[in-house]
């Protein structure tokens, strides 16, 4: 490819900084750890904003779309132009992120980088990168100038991020057929076989979760070659969303703004850039671990622990926003609270 911006290296963190957040952690008027993950939360994210006193308060919530060839093999509960009909229901504010995003004061972006159905919509950026990706069963996915496009329009989502002053940039994705695609991708990188990651996504009975299996299958002995090569398999099996995800995940890292990962499809985007990239895997929060079985996997191979652990199978980036109230918690108890000194409380003998 012409410009592997990708492979660019992420902001280093400020460790002056993250050392002074837990020495103020073990000084506050509490036991030591007794706020478990979020002083880590606190600490991790002082470090990353090279500031003693972290904030998430303005969020950038980034929903990319894209339709899936693959779905041509059965592999959906759901029909195709549900993709398209969702973007309307996104920037008219029906949508379950879109209700989040009010709620949480987020700048909400939908991003269109291709669709079966050719759209207009007021309130949505139309990258038109095709009428979805090509059937990944037959074919690879994605042409290297689609791929080079997507991982730009995520990029391209951050620099507005950036823009605008984001401290926290959320993505979510919406896709008919992107668990296919997602769980493809993921077995090719961590060479699983496909039984041990696919679910049912939408709401596959158990007879279309085996038809998914099959289609991975057959696909994964297909592009062999791919297999364990992080570009070459989100090429050939992930979906223009996914790409995206990819390359915003990216570019937060090197512009210095803390991702929070959703679920199963943004993690394993999540594990993309994580392969393309190592680097940028500090600039990585993981909101959730989702129902759908493969999301387990892909954190442990993250070595990510999510903040919470709902059951949620949505996607739309739905569960990295219900943790935001936690960061933000965790950052106001982190600056906010006193300390044994300013309290004229006790502490424990050294």
């Amino acid at each position: 490819m012409t410009n592997a911006w990708w492979l660019n290296p992420a902001r280093e963190i400020d460790q002056d900084s993250r050392e002074q957040a837990l020495a103020r952690q073990q000084q506050l008027t509490k036991p030591t750890g007794s706020l478990g993950q979020l002083e880590a939360v606190a600490v991790e994210l002082a470090g990353l904003q090279g500031q003693l006193n972290p904030r998430v308060d303005k969020l950038w919530i980034a929903i990319f779309a894209g339709d899936h060839g693959v779905v041509a093999e059965g592999v959906s509960a759901y029909p195709q132009e549900v993709t398209g009909q969702m973007l309307h229901n996104f920037v008219m504010g029906g949508a379950a992120i879109s209700v989040l995003a009010k709620q949480l004061s987020a700048q909400l972006d939908v991003v269109d980088l291709g669709t079966v159905s050719p759209l207009n919509l007021p309130g949505v950026r139309h990258l038109n990168l095709g009428a979805g990706t090509a059937n990944f069963a037959k074919a690879p996915a994605m042409t290297e100038e689609q791929l080079e496009r997507a991982l730009a329009g995520g990029r391209e989502s951050v620099q507005r991020a950036k823009a605008a002053g984001t401290e926290l940039f959320i993505g979510g994705e919406m896709g008919i057929g992107n668990t296919t695609a997602a769980s493809a991708l993921a077995c090719s990188l961590l060479n699983c076989p496909a039984p041990l990651l696919v679910g049912p996504g939408t709401g596959l009975d158990a007879q279309g979760v085996q038809r998914k299996v099959q289609v991975i299958e057959q696909a994964l002995q297909l592009h062999a070659a791919q297999s364990g090569d992080a570009l070459g398999s989100l090429r050939t099996f992930g979906g223009f969303e996914i790409a995206a995800l990819t390359g915003a995940y990216l570019a937060c890292a090197q512009e210095g703004i803390v991702a929070l990962v959703d679920g199963f499809i943004c993690t394993v985007a999540a594990l993309v850039a994580v392969r393309l990239n190592p680097s940028c895997r500090q600039w990585l929060f993981f909101g959730h671990r989702g129902a759908e079985p493969g999301h387990r996997h892909v954190l442990e191979a993250l070595k990510a622990e999510p903040l919470l652990e709902l059951g949620l199978r949505l996607g739309e980036g739905s569960g990295a926003a219900l943790a935001v109230p936690l960061l933000r918690l965790a950052c106001e108890l982190h600056n906010g609270m006193a300390t044994f000194a300013e309290a004229a409380v006790a502490d424990r003998p050294a």
